[in-house]
């Protein structure tokens, strides 16, 4: 009789285990099956208009797929993902911040030695175009870039500009020592005022916070502001924007896919319409 026992515990122990593994067999097929991929995205904050719209398509075209974007500056992002963020894709507004985080740069451009895309994954998306605006009505009758320089020369007109973490400032910075400015002893005499990033700036702008701004020629469009003058690639270079897997990506595959098609005629088609346009021979 004890055999017996012992048999039927035996058969329905192993049916338990049997019936449990099932179970999970299931519960994980359905996961994987039925769960979206989270795909969280940091893009500079000039990027907001275009990936929201770019987002709608990719989404209807992917449903699987859910894009979260993080926007802010390139120098914010750059430093949430080295203090542990995560990211799948990293686009930045310059160069400098993508090279901070790929280790295959030289020490000069990576003194940090950081390492956290992947190299093989970096592309140049696109170019952007750095711009003079000004509020309605343009106050201190600015001209252009030549007429800027002279103004705040002379302290006539305020200028609102990126601070000099943020691409979009340091273009700034570029454009005030073409012109032998000297930007410290113009802050200090209340004729250059800063925002965070690139948004703030062109914010200040519309309110008539300063005379003047120096923004990019996408945020110009989406705030309905109208340029008095483009830079030059001698006066600041060329705006180009990478874009990157990151290494501690979950999703590597679907963050490769979402970049191949940033770079599609679909995707383009929403970047020149504000502005962006592809990479001519920038670096």
């Amino acid at each position: 009789m004890k055999w017996k026992k012992w048999i039927a515990v035996t058969v329905v122990a192993a049916l338990a285990v049997g019936l449990a593994g099932c179970g999970a067999e299931k519960k994980d097929a359905g996961s994987a099956g039925g769960e979206k991929v989270k795909l969280t995205v940091f893009a500079a904050a000039s990027m907001t208009e275009t990936l929201n719209q770019i987002a709608k398509d990719y989404e209807k075209e992917h449903p699987d797929v859910e894009l979260v974007f993080n926007f802010d500056s390139s120098g914010t992002l750059k430093k949430q993902i080295e203090n542990g963020a995560a990211c799948d894709v990293f686009i930045s507004a310059a160069q400098k911040q993508m090279n901070q985080l790929d280790k295959t740069q030289d020490e000069k451009k990576n003194p940090g030695h950081l390492d956290f895309i992947i190299p093989d994954t970096r592309i140049n998306l696109l170019e952007n175009h750095v711009v003079l605006v000004t509020p309605e009505g343009n106050p201190g009758h600015v001209e252009n870039f030549n007429d800027m320089a002279a103004k705040l020369q002379a302290g006539s007109i305020r200028l609102v500009m990126g601070n000099s973490d943020v691409p979009v400032g340091q273009y700034t910075q570029k454009i005030l020592a073409y012109y032998g400015l000297n930007e410290q002893e113009l802050a200090n005499a209340g004729h250059i005022s800063y925002g965070s990033n690139v948004k703030e700036v062109t914010t200040q702008v519309k309110e008539g916070s300063a005379d003047c701004g120096i923004i990019y020629a996408t945020d110009a469009f989406s705030a309905g502001l109208k340029p008095l003058d483009q830079a030059t690639k001698a006066m600041c270079g060329q705006a180009i924007y990478p874009a990157a897997v990151l290494k501690d990506s979950k999703h590597v595959a679907a963050a490769k896919d979402f970049l191949q098609y940033l770079q599609s005629d679909a995707a383009m088609k929403v970047f020149e319409h504000v502005g962006f346009s592809p990479v001519t021979d920038g670096q």
